[in-house]
């Protein structure tokens, strides 16, 4: 849409010719209004034509040779008919016209129309120097066709007049086109800005919620890979053991596709009909259970929780422990099977909170192999540590253990 206005209208661009090489198609209201303009200059060609004739003209002196009305008049109509193409050549209309301005009665409204649209249409100082000329003809045609009853100079000022008139009328219509122009641009860049911000916040969100999914995918699975991992090293399980085991299996690969399942309808839903439904999120005081889970899959867990206050505890902040211990307890999982993992919390408001997951780094290669995994996990707590405006530390301590620490701000309340 831009685009188009900016061709209509050239003087839009920054030193702008006289001359555009694309001309867009007329509109209904274009062809309205040229055909108005030709009407015009029609009638007042018939109106001049008719009065130069009479016995007693009115609107200015009579010729004194007939065949003046009517090469007057037929000039007239020449003008009238350029009317058409005034929009494509202003410029050069109004220069290959600019010497009837001098002494042609009959053209004198065709000729205002042709000087308006290029006061419209074109640069100030191009409109400036089609004044300062039409001033100077306006010199000769007070001399040529004097109207009757005033005095020569009168004569010149009123065509001065009326010639200032028509450069104030087009700068102040081209000064509004500009403005409108302007706030059509601004109202645009408004709503791709708008729109922009829109799909910017809702791939953050499918990103989040993807990033969660992560999370409890990679705890799920490797709880399924652990006892999957037992049954095959213990085939001489008892019947209750190995059913056990299978129920714990069915029901974590029964939660892992229900996860994934959901991370794919949100990974695939459009952009504009992304509106998934909040499921539950964790908490602090889902960490017991969670540490269940692991201690049921055959891990030794040992959970020490100093937190004071824990009712206080913002949600956003438990759910980030929650999360934090999850990835921990799924990397000792993954990397030092059988390992005792110990999670320390402790943290009051106004201090923050602190949680610490620690297991012995592992010596040799796990049996059966590593459980397989992204690598992003880690990657993810930290971003997620970063937005909360926390810190987070990972890697082998002094002990040779591996540790994974952060702090999160508490605000008191």
């Amino acid at each position: 849409m831009t685009s188009a206005v900016v061709l209509e209208h050239p003087w839009l661009l920054p030193g702008s010719l006289s001359t555009t090489r694309e001309h867009p198609r007329r509109t209904t209201r274009d062809w309205l209004v040229d055909s108005l303009c030709f009407l015009a200059a029609l009638a007042w060609v018939v109106l001049t034509t008719f009065d130069a004739a009479s016995p007693s003209p009115s609107l200015a002196e009579p010729l004194p040779y007939p065949w003046m009305i009517a090469a007057d008049a037929f000039l007239g109509l020449n003008c009238a008919a350029a009317l058409w193409v005034r929009r494509r050549w202003p410029l050069g209309l109004a220069v290959v016209t600019l010497p009837l301005t001098a002494f042609s009665m009959a053209s004198v409204a065709a000729l205002v129309i042709i000087y308006f649209t290029v006061v419209v249409h074109r640069r100030t100082v191009v409109a400036v120097a089609v004044t300062a000329a039409g001033l100077a003809t306006n010199l000769v045609f007070a001399l040529l066709r004097p109207e009757p009853g005033n005095s020569y100079w009168m004569n010149v000022v009123w065509g001065a007049v009326g010639g200032l008139l028509v450069l104030a009328w087009g700068m102040f219509v081209r000064a509004r086109r500009q403005l409108v122009l302007s706030l059509r641009e601004r109202a645009e860049r408004a709503e791709a800005e708008q729109q922009l911000r829109v799909a910017q916040a809702r791939q953050l969100e499918r990103s989040r919620i993807a990033r969660e999914m992560h999370d409890v995918l990679a705890h799920r699975i490797s709880l399924l890979s652990l006892h999957a991992g037992a049954l095959e090293f213990r085939p001489d399980a008892s019947p209750d053991e190995v059913a056990r085991a299978a129920g714990v299996i069915r029901g974590s690969a029964h939660a892992a596709l229900q996860d994934l399942r959901e991370v794919i309808g949100v990974l695939r839903a459009e952009v504009s009909s992304v509106a998934d439904p909040e499921r539950p999120q964790p908490t602090l005081g889902d960490l017991p259970a969670l540490v269940a889970e692991s201690r049921a899959a055959g891990v030794r867990v040992d959970l020490s929780d100093r937190v004071s206050a824990a009712d206080q505890l913002p949600a956003v902040v438990g759910r980030s422990v929650y999360r934090i211990v999850q990835e921990g307890l799924t990397n000792a999982r993954k990397h030092a099977a059988g390992a005792a993992v110990t999670v320390g919390l402790s943290g009051r408001p106004g201090d923050g909170l602190t949680v610490e997951i620690r297991n012995r780094w592992p010596v040799g290669e796990p049996t059966g192999g590593p459980i397989p995994g992204t690598g992003t996990g880690l990657v993810g707590i930290a971003e997620r540590v970063n937005l909360a405006g926390g810190r987070l530390e990972h890697g082998r301590d002094r002990t040779g253990d591996f540790r994974l620490a952060a702090w999160l701000p508490w605000p008191a309340s």
